[in-house]
């Protein structure tokens, strides 16, 4: 076996371990057509998972299989796309939130479009049936949000609205060339719908991220993670930097704040 062989078998036997574009091989100074060709059409994939809508009358109706209550819809400030990804700040903020009534709940669960609404098409019901299985079965969930042209923050406002203390979010994450439809989970306790300057910030929050499976993150062990998270924030009586996955030693803590 030549030496040009042997290399490019060590990079065939690499790429089975990450979907990252490693070993491309040139031709002259640059690169092959083949992999400029998917190159161009990672791109598009990616600019595609970004400005193709959410169907939410199609997830509404899966997420409504569950059992878990008829979700609600609502919306940002941002009147379109295009205004979406030009005014961040929009996206924070609801539209209306009338039909967010409280319900003695204690975790709001809202899956939003973020920057990937194929992301939460494609992986936001599994996720949210695997993370119900998965929470203690003293929490009580609040009926299912779907949000569209939102962003993190808007989860602030419906847990204000739904009056309760711990909100998830289950947002698309932003594109990459190799995974477009990756969807990641915040959670924040005690959230403050107060403005993005005064509110709370992603010091706050604690994210579970790369969630696409088979090749990233699978939704059990991202519920597994993201229950844990829920009974420590309510143990803890806060969530962001103060609660990581290894605050689960903490859990025997006595309750503070009367959470419980």
């Amino acid at each position: 076996m030549s030496a040009a062989d042997e290399s490019a078998a060590v990079w065939d036997g690499l790429r089975t371990t990450t979907r990252a574009r490693i070993g491309l091989g040139r031709a002259g100074d640059a690169l092959t057509t083949t992999r400029l060709l998917e190159f161009g059409a990672a791109h598009a994939a990616a600019r595609d998972a970004v400005h193709q809508p959410l169907d939410a009358d199609a997830l509404a109706d899966e997420v409504a299989a569950l059992g878990l209550g008829d979700p609600i819809a609502v919306r940002s400030l941002a009147a379109d796309r295009a205004e979406y990804l030009r005014r961040p700040d929009l996206g924070r903020r609801p539209a209306d939130l009338s039909a967010l009534t409280p319900a003695g709940a204690d975790l709001a669960v809202v899956l939003a479009d973020g920057l990937s609404p194929r992301a939460v098409s494609v992986h936001g019901t599994g996720l949210l049936a695997a993370i119900a299985d998965r929470l203690p079965a003293d929490v009580v969930v609040a009926p299912p949000v779907i949000a569209t042209q939102a962003r993190v923050a808007l989860g602030d406002h419906i847990a204000h609205a739904l009056g309760v203390r711990t909100v998830l979010v289950l947002i698309g994450e932003r594109p990459g060339l190799s995974v477009a439809d990756s969807i990641g989970i915040y959670l924040t306790h005690r959230a403050d719908p107060g403005d993005y300057a005064t509110g709370v910030t992603d010091a706050d929050r604690n994210c579970i991220s790369n969630i696409h499976p088979p090749d990233g993150l699978d939704y059990r062990s991202a519920a597994a993670v993201a229950a844990a998270l829920v009974t420590g924030a309510r143990r803890l009586g806060r969530s962001g930097v103060d609660l990581k996955d290894t605050s689960r030693a903490e859990l025997d803590a006595p309750v503070v704040d009367g959470l419980e």
